[in-house]
This record gives structure tokens, sequence and C-alpha cells, in this order.
């Protein structure tokens, strides 16, 4: 090995040396500039934390206590709302009401005493709020929909009632929707936002319904006897009330037969059964007593050629 060779792997060795220490001494450097600035984080954290307890300590007090009141004010209302004549689901919207805001006004309370600003609370509650709106809308307004029918009351569980063609008993009020249980056999549950917008029977609301049937005879039939006997088959039927009075009146010339209104009240428990049975006595009668019940027909007349 020549001197010239030796010189340079010395140098070689030396500049590597110097490399891995610079390196090394950087990457300490980082290091304790990394814990330094950790432990600065960690420092002024403990002291804010030091500072903030008292408050925390304060907000988690008004949380807890807030709570407590705004449970003990829900029950207060609940049998305050159970003495009057509200309808168990309005009690029980009412007071879920009551209660989410109460629950609201204790957290803004425990955020004002944290030194949140206001304007930030009432922004994000303002966000929050039309967004549940936009995103919620048809169940908005089946909710508002349910708390008019239970406030307004234009029908109570175990009314009979006619809503967008559905006739039955009235079986629940919701919140979102109204049970209905028709005469034959189907539950219709029926959105309260359709409840409102449609038209409303009530058949429960006046103690007595009318019944409304049209019989037809021929023209040759004697329409005094047939009206006698109509008569006659009332006042035999003891649910049929006498006052108002039945009416029994002519009221078509049709193509083949004779119209005859008949109009009778009974009690709305009564309606169908006096409905069937006046239409089975009048059809027997008429037969008893030869008054045909003419049916639609067609004469044919061939003409021959002579």
């Amino acid at each position: 090995m020549t001197g010239t060779q030796l010189i340079n792997e010395t140098t070689t060795e030396t500049t590597v040396t110097s490399t891995v220490e610079t390196t090394t001494g950087e990457l300490m450097g980082s290091i304790q500039e990394s814990v330094e600035r950790t432990s600065g984080i960690l420092a002024d954290g403990v002291e804010y934390l030091k500072k903030a307890l008292p408050l925390l300590i304060m907000a988690l007090l008004i949380l807890f206590i807030g709570i407590i009141i705004s449970k003990l004010i829900a029950k207060i209302v609940g049998k305050a709302v159970s003495k009057s004549n509200v309808n168990g689901a309005a009690k029980s919207f009412l007071v879920s009401l009551i209660k989410i805001i109460l629950y609201i006004a204790v957290v803004i309370m425990a955020l004002s005493v944290l030194k949140v600003p206001m304007s930030s609370i009432i922004t994000i509650l303002g966000a929050a709020g039309l967004a549940i709106s936009l995103a919620l809308q048809s169940c908005l307004s089946n909710l508002s929909g349910g708390f008019i029918i239970l406030f307004t009351k234009p029908f109570t569980t175990g009314d009979i009632v006619e809503l967008d063609g559905s006739v039955g008993t009235v079986k629940d009020i919701g919140i979102f929707y109204t049970k209905i249980s028709t005469f034959d056999g189907k539950t219709v549950f029926m959105p309260n936002g359709k409840v409102t917008d449609a038209k409303i029977i009530n058949f429960t609301d006046t103690p007595s319904r009318r019944i409304d049937l049209n019989f037809n005879i021929s023209y040759s039939a004697d329409f005094e006897k047939a009206r006698q006997i109509i008569l006659d088959i009332i006042s035999a039927e003891k649910n049929i009330l006498k006052t108002p009075e039945p009416i029994i009146r002519m009221s078509s010339h049709n193509k083949s037969s004779i119209g005859i209104d008949v109009l009778v009240w009974v009690n709305n428990s009564d309606y169908l059964t006096e409905r069937y049975n006046m239409t089975e006595a009048v059809k027997a009668a008429f037969d008893e007593n030869d008054i045909a019940i003419p049916f639609d027909q067609l004469d044919i007349h061939v003409k021959e050629k002579f």
C-alpha cells in the first residue's frame, strides 16, 4: 500500500465518523426538542386544568343538579296533566317535550360556566335544528298533526270515525300515527299529518245516527200499501227511535220502477244491525204481499217481413 492510498483511507474514515457524529447529534437534538415541546404542552395543560378545575367542577354540579330538578319538574307536570282530560299519549308527549327543553337549558348553563361563547352555542343549536327539520320533514308534519289531534280532540279513542275513506273504531292516537280498526277486521295506521288534512267524520260525536235506505217497486204496485208495510216494519223494530219521526216518501220515477226513500234514526251502536234488519224485513214483506221489486230487463221485438 502506498502512502497516498493510506492517506485517502484515513481521510475517508475521518469523514464517515464526522458524518455519523453529526447525524447522531442532530437526532439527539431533535428528540430533546420534541421532549421539551411535549413537556411544555403538558405543563401548560396541567396549568390550565388547575385554573379550569373549579369551573369544571361547577359545570358538572350544574349538570347533576339540573338533571335532577328537570326530572322533578317533569314529574310534577305529569301529575298535573293526569288530573286534566288530556289523552295519555298527549301527556307522554308533553312531559317528554318539557324534559328535553329543560335538559337543553341545563347543558347551555353548564357550557356558559365553562365560558363557551353563547354565540357559538346558539349557532350550533340553530344548525342542528335546521338539519333535523330538513331531514325529518315528513316526521315533523306527522308530529305536529298528532299534537293538533291530541289537544283539539276531533275524535278520541273508541270513537267510530271515517278518515280518508277508512271507517272504523279509533284504537290509539299516537304522536305520529292514528290506529283504526275497520269493521272488516283490518288495522289501519294513518299518518297524523294526513289526518289533519282529511275530512273527518265522527259518528260517535252525536248519540244517534240516521239510516238512509232506498227501495224500488214496480209501477203497477200500490205505493200506499208498500208505504204502510214499511211503516209496520219500523214500528216492530224496537231499536228504531220514535224521535225524529221516520220519513217514507216517493223519491224517484225510474225507467222501470218507483223509488222509495226510507229515513230512520237509531243509536250509533244499532246502526249496522238495524240497516240489515230493515233491508231483509222489507224484502220478505214485499214478497208476502205480492209487491214486485223490478229488475233491469231487456225486451227484444223481432219484426217479420211478409
